[in-house]
């Protein structure tokens, strides 16, 4: 009898691994929102249906960061097809837009923090559509079940978190002007109270709608004409988004960009977003050196990263922008053979101290652009049972987006993300304002392959320009350094400005920029905040990973749905 039972107790040991690796994850910057993933794939829904459930209720929980009224980048690996794809939900400038629209009287950009409030800045919104053709392609619930969670916080209430009770007390002056917002976070005249419980009735009205009708319930009728409205009647920089420019909105189904690095596949999204072509332009470079051997403490691993960062920089800012109006030479950004002499241009003894762009192979000529600040950005992962992988960044530009609120919601600031001087050096911006186009974007939602095909990370951030870095290091902490994704997002943050290389000011920072006197210059620590996410499969089994910088968390649903 013993003989007997041994064929069988075999087939159960052999099928443990295969029942660990069929779990759920989710990972996002908001408990609530990490819920909502987890709880629509505990009742089946694929890792595209977590994903549209958790940016309907990040538009409400987080609503200084992402929604509905923004646009967002999807990577997505189809695990029945065994294949990558990408949509593209970049708002895109309405008809209105002209290259000059960030122009003063006196011909000169205007300040930032001047054209952001208000309707110049507003992107026609590209969220809702990207759900849309996410839930067509690889989702498996009904649509309407997808928005249950969302609609429930809405009715029943939701704390107000003390991140976001510390922007709404930044922005108490300039909401003067923004009542419509107001009317929503405020309590007896003033910024919510942290823990202070909120509903939203207009949002959740708009969620049933949407549920019950589909995305035209946003793109169309009354919710178009409030936020064409909103726009056109703001006390603050008025502008023309008509119903029209609304109703031709549509979502891009992208080919990924993918590269290998060492004996993984790397990939991520494309124009217009330069996330991809600069973390893998720098991964490309990196490639040339012993990272792993160096380890994570060695000053010598962190200038090469430092000098890779800033020659790939060099490149995004010359060539990237919206492909769809401009020659972006995304093939010869990653050239193994261009990388390898860019490489030539870093010496391992000391910093070059200047970074031009080079020529990649078909290369258009170009004059590079100018600074954009961004920082209203989230990100958040779903892998599903079935081994389907979502990573999506989603943003409504800056924080809060324009300040303008349509039906519970805040309409995105995206348009200033263009360059704001249309000629730089006697030639058109490749990043300029036109009327359809997609602003450049950092936002690097990301996916890896492992040596045996198989997804082993996804992974992305907020952080305006920074993102690129947040998610490099990322990559090369478990990658080449072989950590856990939770160790590695919490290695400290790198990036540069006008101060030359920054480090986060955090006990392992500190130690960094003290060791690297020996290249001839510093590493200055400053606050260099983050909100990393992140799933990664060890073995057969998935684990979540949030910033401890923040209040994210992640979450694992390993029981199968009942019936």
């Amino acid at each position: 009898m013993t003989k007997r039972l041994l064929p069988i107790i075999s087939l159960f040991l052999i099928a443990i691994p295969s029942l660990a690796a069929a779990q759920g994850v989710t990972s996002s910057a908001d408990p609530r929102a990490t819920e909502a993933g987890r709880d629509i794939l505990h009742q089946g829904g694929t890792a595209a249906d977590a994903a549209v459930a958790m940016v309907a209720v990040l538009t409400l929980v987080e609503p200084q960061s992402s929604g509905v009224g923004g646009g967002g980048l999807l990577v997505y690996h189809d695990a029945k097809s065994d294949s990558i794809g990408t949509i593209d939900g970049r708002e895109t400038a309405p008809a209105a837009a002209k290259p000059g629209r960030f122009l003063g009287p006196d011909g000169k950009p205007r300040g930032y923090a001047d054209v952001i409030p208000g309707g110049l800045s507003v992107g026609v919104p590209g969220n809702m559509r990207l759900m849309e053709m996410a839930h067509q392609k690889w989702g498996k619930l009904e649509w309407k079940a997808l928005f249950q969670p969302a609609i429930k916080l809405a009715d029943e209430g939701y704390e107000v978190t003390p991140a976001l009770h510390n922007w709404l007390e930044s922005y108490q002056d300039l909401w003067k002007d923004f009542p419509a917002a107001r009317a929503i976070y405020y309590v007896d005249g003033k910024p919510a109270p942290v823990g202070t419980r909120l509903k939203n009735p207009a949002y959740a009205a708009l969620l049933r709608d949407i549920a019950a009708r589909g995305p035209d319930a946003f793109y169309t009728g009354a919710n178009a004409r409030a936020i064409s409205d909103a726009v056109a009647k703001s006390v603050r920089n008025p502008a023309m988004l008509t119903a029209k420019d609304l109703a031709a909105y549509r979502a891009k189904d992208r080919p990924a960009v993918c590269a290998t690095y060492r004996v993984y596949k790397v990939c991520g999204m494309g124009p217009p977003s330069s996330g991809a072509t600069t973390v893998l332009g720098i991964l490309g470079m990196l490639e040339g050196w012993d990272m792993k051997t160096m380890g994570k403490d060695s000053p010598m691993s962190w200038h090469l990263i430092a000098e890779a960062m800033q020659l790939a920089y060099a490149d995004r800012a010359k060539y990237l922008g919206d492909a769809d109006f401009v020659e972006v030479p995304v093939k010869g950004l990653l050239d193994k053979a261009y990388l390898a002499q860019r490489r030539q241009l870093i010496s391992p003894y000391g910093a070059a101290g200047h970074y031009e762009a080079g020529t990649p192979p078909g290369a258009p000529p170009r004059t590079p652009s100018g600074p954009v600040a961004e920082g209203g950005t989230t990100h958040f992962v779903a892998v599903d049972r079935a081994g389907n992988v979502a990573s999506m960044t989603s943003t409504v530009e800056s924080i809060f987006g324009s300040h303008l609120n349509a039906n519970g919601y805040f309409l995105n600031n995206e348009l200033t993300d263009f360059d704001h001087s249309p000629v730089q050096d006697g030639a058109p911006a490749a990043n300029r304002v036109e009327a359809g186009k997609r602003p450049l974007s950092s936002m690097s939602p990301t996916i890896v392959y492992g040596p045996d095909g198989k997804v082993i990370l996804a992974v992305g951030s907020a952080g305006g320009k920074r993102i690129i870095m947040h998610v490099t290091k990322v990559l090369i902490g478990v990658l080449d350094w072989g950590l856990s994704a939770e160790d590695a997002i919490a290695l400290p943050n790198l990036f540069f400005g006008q101060q030359g290389v920054v480090i986060e000011n955090d006990a392992a920072g500190q130690a960094i920029a003290a060791k690297m006197q020996p290249f001839g210059y510093s590493f200055t620590p400053i606050d260099l905040g983050s909100k990393l996410n992140a799933a990664q499969r060890v073995g057969d089994v998935w684990h979540g990973a949030a910033d401890p910088r923040g209040p994210g968390t992640s979450s694992v649903d390993g029981a199968p749905p009942q019936g």
